[in-house]
């Protein structure tokens, strides 16, 4: 069948969305406010959109018309880190992706724990095999002014990535050491699956 997207309730075009663009990385974000204060959520609308210089995209919703904790942040501070969420934290930052306070450290329903970043003030998460320091360059408003998204890019200005994942002479990361999960709908997540090299053999 052929879809008009204007046929689509707002909601429903979000289902067929994330239910077809699918599975998607997931940036697990720390951010913090002129005060200081941290925020940490995840976002499933998010990827590389640049490699020299290196930038990534995170795609934030509006909260009827109102940003985001993390976009109000990133927008006032110009700062943030992108966490790539692997199998051994994904049930942590699940947890932090519910609502809670501008006032509230969604770290703290966690386990997990913050380090000093290397060249931002936004502090990073510990736990994370591999962490981007960002300064924003870019923030494009898209859509609805109700229930748009503001899209913000950050040039990348520190990488982190664990000894165990990444071979420096080789310039290679061992993705099955990495073990990322990525999120197809809802409560849907996915490990990384057969080789496709595999797949193609048979």
């Amino acid at each position: 069948m052929y879809i008009n997207p204007k046929d689509l309730e707002t909601g429903n075009m979000y289902k067929m969305l994330i239910g077809t663009v699918t599975p998607r990385p997931i940036a697990f974000v720390t951010s913090q406010d002129e005060k200081g204060n941290v925020n940490a959520a995840p976002f499933a609308f998010f990827n590389v959109v640049c490699p020299e210089p290196p930038m990534l995209m995170i795609s934030v919703g509006k909260d009827n018309g109102e940003l985001k904790d993390t976009s109000a942040n990133i927008l006032s501070t110009k700062e943030f880190v992108v966490h790539i969420v692997d199998e051994d934290i994904v049930k942590d930052v699940v947890k932090t992706g519910d609502n809670y306070g501008a006032d509230v450290n969604e770290l703290d329903m966690t386990d997990l724990t913050t380090t000093d970043s290397k060249v931002v003030n936004v502090p990073s998460v510990k736990e994370a095999k591999v962490r981007y320091e960002c300064e924003l360059v870019h923030h494009l408003e898209l859509g609805d002014e109700q229930k748009g998204t503001d899209m913000l890019v950050g040039q990348v200005k520190s990488i982190y990535i664990d000894d165990e994942i990444y071979d420096v002479d080789k310039a290679y990361v061992d993705v099955e050491k990495l073990n990322p999960i990525t999120r197809v709908v809802g409560n849907h997540y996915v490990r990384i699956g057969e080789p496709v090299e595999d797949l193609l053999d048979k």
